[in-house]
């Protein structure tokens, strides 16, 4: 197994002597602050744990006893049984003593007294001084104990020897060289086996030099050395490798040698990981400290961070003991209770490692029935375990909304922002906007969750592509923001989604200008029968344009519809002597929905010959021909009844006035229908005289020009002296008249007669409507001259 696996490394301290300190080093600081000390006493050491403080300088420790203070170095930890780890992932140091170590007081090896120094590094620099003491009273020790630290290996057996109670290592080696003295066998001798093969025989000091620490205790002697030595052997037991160290200490005690025999073995595995759990084995029978013959397990016992738990302890927990015939597997899973865990990003990858303090214990007796406890820390830790996130496309092409999974997030991450195909935007805003973000427990797991995004197609970030005839492509790039919770450590995640939709657009038509009209063309397509084609408010049939003067060929593959000029539906803008606009819009609207979804209209500029046109808006322009009535009249001298009103255009011929409806002179006439607006374009003649020529205002001929509205469609007349109107009017021209000079025209009191022409509704109060031949009074069509003056 990994031994001496520490995050941030492992310092083991001791020296065999150490002169006294400064009284003031053990004595603790005056004023102190709040600092978590936490002390336990387990199973086979004394464990002291600090919380690294705010300067991150690692707390330092010293053991103290009766002949002073020894500072806790590398070596000396080695020694003297102290193990000093830094667990960066709990943010801690902690500090194991071993129940034999140097300066721990035993009493009848029930009951150790510890007593440390604890030196905390202040923000400020200042070194901070605690005292710690604790007294552990544990269960009866076995003859042999065997311990397998991460920094030393140790065998304790119990023995009679000749030391005293107290003192220093030296003073007990001083004082077993006194009893063996007068002994040609020196006292406290020792030889090392490797192989079979014994060394020299070497004082203990020699031992200590090479490694290997020898310390009589009252009732027990302790073998102790880290691993890797040169007299260490290591063996394969069971196919797994056991490091081995066999060492014989001999002295003379009254008139006999006593001859204690040390072996310790450790098994070297480094355990492993499965994916969901953490194993270490050892062999099964230990045969470095036992003959497989006379091999007796008595019990095997695991646990966590020195802790040994009892049977229905580690089933609960989920800890798990294999014991097969050449091997015993022990195996925790990572996310049991004992397990730390710590989460980081490295090269833009979420990260977790989880460590465990392995604590094993093992009984076993020989044929003897003397028994041997073989003991066990060993810190086992996963390789770093990406957790990458996975992200699934739910999307509904029905549903028209992008739903994307993001999966494999861990409890302690959470969803900080999104950035949709290159907008970013933080969750909080996202959610503000509209947007569906739901965070979600993964099924079958309490560790992991979710989080689902939902984007309609018709979202703004939305990117939509033609494909082909009525197929469309939806595309969405979202990068998710991920964040490690209180660590600020982010990392990213891509998804790309797409959907292809057949989306059924309204069609649009083709078209072209004709010297007399307006030609709109399509083709027929398989969804054409969602669609309606109408004008105005009117739907677009065979009867329709037929009513209307409307040319419509409609076959298996194609539509075509010639609009005449003057026909219903046309609009007039920019009229003059010359030329103006005219304009015929068609309109596509869903069949079921009636709403109006596509417009094609086509703008085309004519020759202007004779027109009226009545807008909504309550404007009446007329151009017309005055010499066709009248060849000698002269279109420069006419009026409207409001002698000030002249024309906007003239030229030799014809005439173009465009006045508002409650300007020059306009009359108007209504009945339960029709409201009617009135007015003369006149004619003035020029009369001579013998002495000069003499213009008089009388007029010779009078043409009369009519505006017809339904009384259905008036908003306003001329209340506010504003004209409102929702539809369009009706357009007549009457023949020109001659009246006597100095007449009066006077409206006649009569019931407007029901036209034969009407005016096409208009789009909206600016267009202009011209007005062409009626088909019936109640329909709402305009009505003008035709281009030869043709009534």
């Amino acid at each position: 197994m990994a031994f001496g696996f520490v995050l941030g490394g492992v310092l083991f301290l001791c020296a065999v002597t150490c002169a006294l300190l400064d009284a003031k080093r053990f004595q603790q600081s005056a004023t102190l602050p709040q600092v978590p000390i936490e002390v336990q006493c387990k199973a086979h050491s004394l464990s002291v744990s600090v919380d690294i403080p705010p300067s991150g300088s690692e707390p330092r420790f010293e053991a103290i006893d009766a002949t002073g203070v020894y500072p806790i170095t590398e070596s000396y930890g080695a020694q003297c049984g102290y193990t000093y780890s830094v667990q960066p992932l709990l943010g801690r140091v902690i500090l194991r003593a071993s129940y034999f170590s140097c300066h721990t007081d035993n009493q009848n090896d029930e009951v150790f007294s510890f007593m440390f120094g604890v030196i905390i590094v202040a923000q400020s620099g200042e070194e901070l001084f605690f005292n710690v003491s604790e007294t552990c009273s544990v269960r009866p020790l076995s003859p042999r104990e065997v311990i397998c630290e991460e920094n030393y290996m140790e065998v304790s057996v119990k023995t009679d020897l000749p030391c005293s109670t107290s003192g220093s290592v030296k003073e007990d080696f001083s004082a077993a060289f006194s009893v063996a003295r007068s002994s040609a066998v020196e006292a406290w001798q020792v030889m090392l086996q490797q192989g079979g093969q014994l060394s020299e025989v070497m004082s203990t000091e020699d031992a200590a030099a090479l490694g290997y620490f020898i310390t009589a205790r009252p009732g027990r002697l302790v073998f102790r050395t880290t691993f890797g030595q040169p007299y260490a052997s290591v063996k394969m037991v069971s196919g797994l490798a056991i490091e081995v160290v066999e060492a014989t200490v001999f002295f003379r005690q009254n008139w006999m040698v006593v001859m204690v025999d040390l072996v310790v073995a450790c098994s070297l595995d480094k355990g492993s990981f499965d994916g969901y759990r953490l194993h270490w084995r050892t062999p099964a029978v230990m045969t470095p400290l036992a003959l497989q013959s006379e091999f007796r397990s008595q019990y095997i016992s695991i646990g966590v961070d020195g802790e040994l738990l009892d049977e229905q302890a580690s089933v609960d927990r989920g800890y798990s003991l294999t014991v097969g015939e050449d091997t015993i597997d022990s195996s925790i899973p990572i996310a049991a209770e004992g397990a730390i865990r710590k989460s980081f990003v490295t090269d833009g990858v979420y990260n977790e490692l989880y460590t465990i303090q392995l604590t094993y214990q093992q009984s076993f007796a020989d044929q003897r029935g003397v028994e041997t406890k073989y003991n066990v820390i060993r810190q086992i830790a996963t390789p770093p375990i990406p957790r990458l996130p996975f992200s699934i496309n739910q999307t509904n092409p029905e549903e028209r909304v992008f739903t994307v999974y993001l999966g494999n997030i861990p409890f302690d991450v959470e969803l900080v922002a999104i950035e949709l195909n290159g907008q970013e935007i933080s969750v909080l805003t996202a959610m503000q906007m509209g947007y569906s973000i739901t965070r979600v427990q993964e099924d079958g797991s309490d560790i992991t969750f979710a989080y689902i995004l939902r984007v309609p197609f018709e979202d703004q970030f939305v990117v939509k592509q033609y494909i082909t005839e009525g197929l469309f492509e939806y595309s969405l790039e979202v990068k998710w923001t991920l964040n490690i919770i209180s660590q600020m450590d982010s990392y990213y995640h891509f998804s790309s989604v797409t959907a292809f939709v057949q989306d059924i657009l309204p069609f649009v038509f083709d078209s072209l200008c004709a010297n007399n009209g307006i030609r709109f063309m399509k083709n027929h397509h398989e969804y054409d029968y969602l669609w309606d084609v109408v004008i105005g408010h009117y739907l677009l049939t065979q009867q329709l344009a037929s009513e209307r003067g409307y040319i419509m060929t409609n076959d298996s593959t194609s539509l075509t519809l010639d609009v005449p000029l003057f026909t219903i539906g046309f609009i007039y803008e920019n009229i003059t002597l010359q030329q103006f606009l005219g304009t015929f819009e068609l309109l596509t609207r869903n069949a079921k929905t009636l709403e109006i979804k596509q417009s094609s209209a086509k703008s085309c500029l004519f020759e202007t010959t004779e027109l009226l046109v009545c807008s909504a808006e309550g404007v009446m322009t007329v151009v017309s021909d005055i010499t066709k009535a009248v060849p000698a009249a002269n279109p420069a001298r006419t009026t409207l009844l409001d002698p000030s009103c002249r024309p906007q255009e003239t030229d030799e011929t014809r005439v173009l006035f465009s006045f508002g409806l409650n300007t020059c002179g306009t009359r108007f006439q209504i009945d339960q229908q029709y409201v009617t607006y009135e007015n003369e374009i006149i004619f003035h003649e020029l009369y001579s005289t013998d002495s000069k020529p003499v213009i008089t205002r009388d007029a010779a001929y009078r043409m009369t020009v009519r505006c017809i509205y339904p009384v259905s469609g008036i908003e306003s007349l001329f209340v506010d002296r504003k004209f409102r109107m929702g539809t369009p009017g009706i357009g007549q021209i009457k023949d020109p008249v001659k009246v006597p000079p100095q007449m009066p025209i006077q409206l006649q009191k009569q019931t407007v007669m029901k036209p034969s022409y009407q005016a096409v509704v208009a789009k909206k109060p600016a267009d202009y409507v011209h007005v062409g031949q009626w088909s019936s009074p109640a329909d709402e069509h305009a009505w003008s001259l035709g281009p030869n003056g043709n009534f």
